[in-house]
This record gives structure tokens, sequence and C-alpha cells, in this order.
């Protein structure tokens, strides 16, 4: 469990932070921009109560460069279901070829 409870909360971290970072752009595209600066930041304190603790019990476990993949990785996959799912943008063969690079970037992150 020691190996996946950091992936787990950069997960749930990465939840708070994208619909911080992007949700506002459909929930409050009629609200002012302060509004939306405001209600992101709320959103975000969330996220960092869940990032500080995944990188400090990864940290250690994982190098410093493969926990940052990681959390790249995770960000990416989160934010491409948040489009889809939630912004309900498509997604296109040159999203799946920029997959293929990072898997490739995971490969060589934690090759030994």
């Amino acid at each position: 469990m020691r190996a996946y409870g950091p992936i787990l909360l950069l997960v749930l971290s990465n939840l708070f932070m994208t619909f911080a970072w992007y949700g506002h752009l459909k929930n409050l595209r009629q609200e002012a921009l302060w509004m939306a600066i405001l209600v992101s930041w709320g959103i975000a304190f969330f996220e960092y109560c869940l990032m500080v603790p995944a990188n400090r019990w990864g940290f250690g476990f994982y190098s410093l460069p493969q926990l940052k993949v990681i959390q790249e990785v995770v960000t990416l996959v989160v934010f491409a279901g948040f489009a889809g799912w939630y912004m309900k943008e498509k997604l296109t063969l040159n999203h799946l070829w920029a997959a293929c690079c990072l898997i490739g970037a995971v490969f060589f992150t934690f090759r030994k």
C-alpha cells in the first residue's frame, strides 16, 4: 500500500486542482473574475491538503524525478477525463500520441 498511497492522493489532489483551474470556465463564466479567483482558491486549498502529504509520503519511496513524472502523468490523465466528461471536449488522435510520449517518460524515469 505504501507505493500506491501517494499516487491515490495525487489523483485526488488533481481532481480538486483541475476543477479549480478549469471548472470556472463552465460554471462561473458569467461571474466576475474576482469571484472565479476566490472560488478557485477555495477549491485549491483542498488540493494542497492532499498534494503536500502525497509528496511527503512518496518522497523516499520514489525518487524526486519519479515523483514528478508520476504527478505529470496523473495530471494529464485526470485532465483528459475532466475535459472529455465534464467539459465535453473531444479528444483526438494527437492526444493519444501525446499519451504515448508520457509512457516513454515513465519508462525512462523508472528504468534502472
